[in-house]
């Protein structure tokens, strides 16, 4: 018998959009909960952000973000859209908005107004900026917000602009930082009856996730700079050019240090007073680097990756986003799954009892309205034909 999903039963009402918050309500879609994405006429703007688009004219990006949720359209406008949503928002456990500041206020959906009529509701905004100081009022999309944390600076080659991360990371961390406090914030409401409103701002996020870096920063007062694809504390830890191509290499200590000096033909270096150390590797990093470079070039990449990991050096191929979803492993751990004729990255943590499926392909604009507000809010068939001639619902 299959045990039911560690979030079976708990209800989620999604008025999010774009990534932050649709990332983080597919986590809980993912784990089990029953999420109602709540989309204008209009819909998510990610649904036309493309190309690519799939054979039935899907945004590749729309559907990164969006499985196992039902959807609806109501017209937060409209008084019977709201109300609709109210009434929703008195039955769910979750409610997460990604509404400018003030925004969910002005539909009389705001935490206080919801809390009046269901206590225990854990209510999480996610917005760039967060709920108050100074820039509170901003828009906030991930660009902007990776070059005001201070990621972009740490980011790209010593000699050129500083450079944004390829993917959108910000929007991930906030969304991710906000499951987790949702979870949490859940326990909290289950044992005492109290729901909370949840501030997530992208910039509070992305500055957390700067970790070691921003550690840095603090500790030594000096700021950090771009060292590429190296670390500013491990050395060797960066690509480097075998004789066709490249390959990464990570040394975490100085016995890996010294297998990699035994693995290259150069176990003096192990000895050697300017490289036995980390700390004096980091200091010598301009010394060490080209020797190295100059031992590598005598192999190809994949022979010093075999050589690397014989040593328990962890080493790897840079591959292409291609490269990498077809890789062997990859596909071993079951990471592509596919619905409804579409190829999706699935929920990269195993449950050895209850592990994430998906069950449900990415809504299309509207697609479960009439079955929501029938199950959910027992509306007759008439009420809703009603509504939708109002222009209430969609």
């Amino acid at each position: 018998m299959t045990s039911p999903l560690p979030l079976d039963g708990v209800r989620v009402i999604d008025f999010t959009r774009v990534l932050a918050g649709p990332f983080c309500t597919m986590l809980l879609a993912d784990l089990g909960a029953d999420v109602i994405k709540i989309e204008s006429f209009d819909g998510d703007e990610t649904r036309a952000w493309g190309p690519p688009f799939d054979a039935r004219g899907r945004s590749a990006y729309y559907l990164s973000v969006n499985r196992n949720k039902r959807g609806i359209v109501l017209d937060l406008k409209h008084p019977d859209g709201r109300a609709l949503a109210r009434d929703l928002a008195a039955q769910s456990h979750i409610l997460v908005e990604n509404f400018r500041v003030g925004g969910m206020a002005a539909f009389g959906l705001d935490a206080p107004t919801l809390h009046a009529v269901n206590p225990a509701l854990v209510y999480a905004s996610i917005t760039g900026f967060g709920q108050t100081g100074p820039y509170a009022d901003r828009p906030g999309y991930d660009f902007v917000v990776q070059a005001m944390s201070g990621l972009m600076s740490i980011t790209g080659t010593p000699d050129g602009e500083p450079t944004k991360v390829g993917v959108a990371v910000s929007d991930v961390f906030a969304g991710m930082f906000a499951c987790t406090s949702i979870l949490a914030a859940l326990r909290h409401a289950e044992r005492t009856g109290t729901g909370q409103h949840l501030d997530i701002s992208l910039l509070d996020s992305q500055i957390a996730a700067l970790v070691n870096v921003a550690s840095n920063a603090l500790v030594s007062g000096g700021t950090p700079r771009r060292y590429g694809s190296a670390h500013p504390n491990i050395v060797p830890y960066q690509p480097f050019h075998a004789s066709d191509g490249m390959f990464a290499l990570a040394v975490g200590n100085d016995r890996q240090f010294a297998a990699l000096c035994g693995a290259v033909g150069h176990a003096e270096w192990a000895t050697d007073a300017r490289f036995s150390t980390n700390p004096a590797r980091v200091q010598q990093r301009a010394t060490l680097i080209p020797l190295l470079e100059s031992a590598f070039a005598t192999d190809s990449a994949d022979g010093w990756i075999a050589r690397c990991l014989d040593a328990g050096i962890p080493a790897g191929r840079i591959n292409s986003v291609l490269e990498a979803l077809d890789d062997p492993h990859v596909s071993a751990r079951g990471l592509i799954q596919s619905i409804d004729d579409v190829a999706l990255i699935g929920h990269p943590v195993g449950f050895s009892t209850t592990p994430p499926t998906i069950r449900l392909a990415p809504p299309g604009l509207g697609e479960h309205t009439d079955a929501v507000l029938r199950d959910r809010l027992g509306l007759s068939a008439d009420a809703i034909a009603r509504l939708r001639r109002s222009r209430a619902v969609g």
